[in-house]
């Protein structure tokens, strides 16, 4: 296992002033590894984000906070909940395989609410959102049949952030190994936040052929119950992957100082909260 402080390197120098807009998308290409993770270290959700950076803070179960430069902000999975702060994300996405990841009742001051289902049962929907510094777009996937329960097709969506030329998807509540096209819709994923529960959502051998599969840089384990659940993740996917324990809930990363080997960065989810 790679420790932590190999991976922790020095901190950039200041960028250079750069043009308001976004950087150009690297999605749907294979972009090229730089030794070295951007920095780890405790920050406040509400410290600035640096030039051309990303700050990936997770929550609790499958909910992260992803924040630009700017401050545009989205979290993941929104149930409603993400702390005892007075802050609003301009954006939330939602899934609604089970009630642990989306509420009916998003507070109206929200901006952007953006469903991974459609209106109509097995409709699904399509998502483009660009603000300017972050685009959020979608790829349906299906929910199973469970508990009598119809099977429901693209009930559920991997959401994409693209902000500061990276690319992060989310996995949701994925319930199938993702088809061709759907890997194909996806592109390249630099940061994959990924479920790795063994069961509720993909089986713990079909999550790690995805997660394999697409070869992200860094991944971000979620939605696991207990350090068992979590270590048998951990225990398959050493021998490709390096795994960092950060100890923190939160990660800074940028495009040119992604990992040169895939890594696994192991994140301790915490509410959100006032800094001391």
């Amino acid at each position: 296992m790679v420790r932590l402080a190999l991976f922790l390197a020095a901190l950039a120098t200041p960028a250079v002033a750069q043009e308001a807009e976004r950087k150009p998308s690297h999605c749907l290409s294979i972009a090229q590894s730089a030794p070295g993770i951007d920095f780890v270290h405790k920050a406040s959700f509400r410290d600035p984000v640096p030039q051309d950076r990303v700050r990936i803070h997770y929550i609790a179960h499958a909910s992260f906070l992803i924040q630009a430069h700017s401050g545009t902000s989205a979290v993941t999975d929104f149930t409603g909940f993400i702390g005892n702060v007075d802050f609003l994300p301009d954006v939330v996405t939602m899934n609604h395989a089970h009630e642990t990841h989306w509420t009916p009742f998003p507070d109206p001051g929200i901006p952007n609410v953006l469903p991974g289902w459609g209106e109509e049962h097995g409709a699904g929907i399509d998502h483009y959102l660009d603000l300017g510094d972050m685009v959020i777009r979608n790829v349906s996937t299906d929910i199973r049949s469970r508990y009598g329960a119809p099977a429901e097709p693209e009930g559920n969506s991997i959401f994409v952030f693209e902000t500061a030329g990276l690319c992060i998807g989310h996995l949701g509540h994925l319930h199938h190994m993702p088809t061709d096209e759907q890997f194909a819709a996806l592109g390249r994923v630099d940061v994959l936040l990924a479920p790795v529960d063994g069961g509720y959502t993909l089986p713990l051998p079909r999550m790690i052929e995805t997660v394999k599969r697409l070869r992200s840089s860094i991944v971000i384990p979620m939605h696991w119950f207990g350090d068992g659940t979590l270590q048998s993740f951990l225990n398959a996917m050493e021998e490709e992957f390096a795994v960092v324990r950060t100890e923190d809930s939160a990660l800074t990363v940028s495009l040119d100082t992604l990992p040169g080997q895939p890594t696994i960065m192991v994140l301790r989810p915490r509410w959100l909260r006032e800094p001391e």
